[in-house]
């Protein structure tokens, strides 16, 4: 294994947990859990508003319906009175139609009073879909605002990024393959640091202190390694 010098190792260390810092940070932006929590709202709220359009429509074909049957109801009275009031016809005939005109003028009273009613119910349900509507739309303004501030984040974390991978290209040049196939082994299995620093007998991955036997075991190889947690070692 052709080394480097470790202290270039420790550089490329820093530059992996400041990538990795900046990846955690892009994927936790706190306004990302909002954009969620709002996306999620608005799917509910969405589905509120077309089970609400979804009955209004169908009380505004049976007002409609009714409303039909009222006019023709009007028109067919209409029709009667004026051959009852026009006369000419026997006294049998006379009762029969005043009969029939008494009983439509009864069933247009009741078509009349359900669809006075039916205007009555629908208004909260109009109120209640344009009021769904409203919310709707503030909730998609807030939406877009949250991706503009995200999006205006991500460019910013992102334009970091490029940086800071451009520059771990350039240290990673020099060192050879199987000392960078050991270091990223080791960033996988030990939480991202591969690589720590030794100061006053301690290391400073594990932050265990190694004895003076520890210490000749661990540096009396070309590639210096913590005997408790098996980090490479700076000193």
């Amino acid at each position: 294994m052709e080394l480097v010098s470790l202290a270039d190792l420790l550089d490329l260390q820093k530059l992996d947990l400041a990538i990795d810092r900046l990846l955690e940070q892009r994927q936790n932006l706190p306004e990302l859990e909002e954009y969620k929590t709002l996306h999620t709202g608005l799917e509910e709220v969405e589905k509120k508003k077309e089970s609400a359009a979804t009955s209004l429509k169908q009380s505004e074909l049976d007002l409609d319906k009714a409303d039909g049957e009222l006019q023709m109801l009007e028109a067919k009275l209409s029709e009667h009175e004026t051959r009852l009031f026009a006369g000419g016809m026997s006294g049998r005939e006379t009762e029969h139609m005043r009969l029939e005109v008494q009983g439509l003028r009864g069933q247009r009273e009741a078509l009349e009073e359900r669809v006075l009613q039916m205007l009555e119910d629908i208004e909260p349900e109009r109120d209640e879909v344009g009021s769904l509507e409203a919310e709707i739309e503030t909730m998609k303004g807030e939406k877009a605002t949250l991706e503009g501030s995200i999006k205006k984040q991500w460019k910013k974390i992102d334009g970091e990024l490029a940086r800071k991978e451009d520059r771990k290209r350039d240290a990673v040049g020099p060192i050879d393959d199987e000392l960078m196939e050991l270091y990223e082994k080791l960033r996988r299995i030990k939480e991202g640091v591969a690589v720590a620093s030794y100061d006053h007998n301690v290391c400073g991955g594990c932050h265990m202190a190694l004895s003076p036997a520890e210490h000749d075991e661990a540096f009396t190889v070309d590639l210096p390694r913590c005997v408790h947690c098996r980090r490479i070692l700076v000193a």
